[in-house]
């Protein structure tokens, strides 16, 4: 097997972790796989699910960062530990064994995330958090402030955006370790997917899930100045692309993919164009004669966004096909092992394609790789050339 390329102490390395909740557990292979060949992240920016493993992979030192996503799976995924693999074979089965684990989480909770209100929201006082959320999500907080070094997170050594939108407003906004200190209320906050959870308040304003405007932080993260060249690794748990449903609940899968995924191509697409284009003012400024250096419409072009390479590695959950509309709150052991395994195959088959592993290094240019064996596209994409 070809050796993986080694990290380039001239680009920073980004994780993009998208929501997707029980899904995350992809993430957590995805990172497994990278952190194997010692590409550590310099940034990881997430939303809801994504934004909590990005905390554990902030929060942590290199060396147990995994063992922290490990735990933290372990945990979620305890309430259900089915037998092995072979038992369920058969797709109706595993099927069946699936629907049982998701009724069972919406009946009990998930062990360390949320738990049922006791009484309901309809009973509990009305202007209150309770009485508007279904489930408490105290055990998540428990649980983050045990796994999560926020001194770590707040000291700087790695960066950490989290999305969240503001109830009030309706505006999305992004928490950045480098603009203020993180907690464990801003991770919820990103997660607080209603009418499950609550809104979590920050500072006086009440914030819910962030996967409510939009899914996948690669806007905010390219949006960001920056000194050099970045290696963007996008990990998305929605697949844009699907069939035509053939039945009712194929239907609510399908509606769901296609509203937590965000567009994730199209948005994708858009984005790096964008980057192409601050790439090419960039160049066109250069040319400019000297007087024209600072006329406000110059100095406005060269603001836009950083004109450095971007390299886009984009990975994303494919559904398995006994799974349903409720693959994302389906924590059972075999499920998440099975996604986590998943991450890593998809990963480690990415950094061992020779088209990764030749990419250049040039200072300026925008590539797509998109490598995994059973994307529709299974290619890298150069959307400008280099120069």
């Amino acid at each position: 097997m070809a050796k993986t390329s080694p990290p380039n102490a001239d680009e920073d390395c980004i994780l993009v972790l998208q929501g997707g909740g029980a899904l995350g557990a992809y993430q957590a292979g995805v990172f497994d796989a990278l952190s194997s060949v010692s590409r550590e992240p310099d940034w990881v920016a997430g939303i809801s699910i994504g934004a909590v493993n990005a905390a554990l992979i902030a929060g942590n030192p290199a060396s147990t960062r995994v063992n922290r996503l490990r735990e933290f799976w372990e945990l979620l995924s305890s309430s259900l530990q089915a037998p092995g693999f072979g038992m369920y074979a058969n797709a109706t089965a595993r099927q069946s064994l699936n629907e049982a684990s998701a009724a069972q989480v919406m009946l009990c909770g998930v062990p360390g995330f949320f738990s049922p209100r006791f009484p309901p929201a309809p009973y509990q006082p009305r202007g209150t958090l309770a009485a508007i959320s279904y489930y408490d999500t105290t055990p998540l907080r428990q649980t983050l402030e045990r796994l999560i070094d926020f001194d770590r997170i707040n000291a700087g050594q790695v960066r950490l955006s989290v999305g969240a939108v503001n109830i009030r407003s309706g505006n999305f906004e992004y928490f950045d370790s480098t603009r203020q200190r993180i907690d464990a209320r801003h991770i919820m906050a990103s997660g607080a997917l209603p009418p499950g959870f609550a809104p979590v308040e920050i500072d006086g304003e009440h914030y819910w899930d962030g996967g409510l405007v939009s899914n996948t932080p690669l806007q905010y993260v390219l949006d960001q100045p920056g000194k050099r060249r970045r290696v963007v690794f996008q990990v998305d748990l929605f697949a844009a692309t699907g069939e035509l449903p053939a039945t009712l609940a194929e239907v609510t899968e399908r509606e769901k993919d296609i509203r937590f995924s965000s567009r994730t191509r199209l948005n994708t697409t858009m984005e790096l164009d964008l980057q192409v284009i601050a790439q090419a003012a960039q160049r066109l400024i250069a040319k400019l004669p000297p007087a024209l250096q600072d006329d406000p419409d110059v100095l406005a072009l060269a603001s836009v966004r950083s004109a450095h390479a971007v390299e886009v590695v984009h990975l994303i959950y494919r559904r398995k096909h006994y799974e349903s509309q409720s693959k994302d709150y389906e924590f059972s052991r075999l499920s998440m092992q099975e996604h986590w395994d998943a991450g890593h195959t998809d990963m480690a088959h990415t950094l061992h394609d020779p088209r990764w592993l030749k990419r250049g290094h040039s200072a300026t240019g925008v590539q797509v790789f998109d490598l995994t064996p059973d994307s529709p596209s299974g290619k890298s994409v150069r959307l400008s050339a280099t120069v």
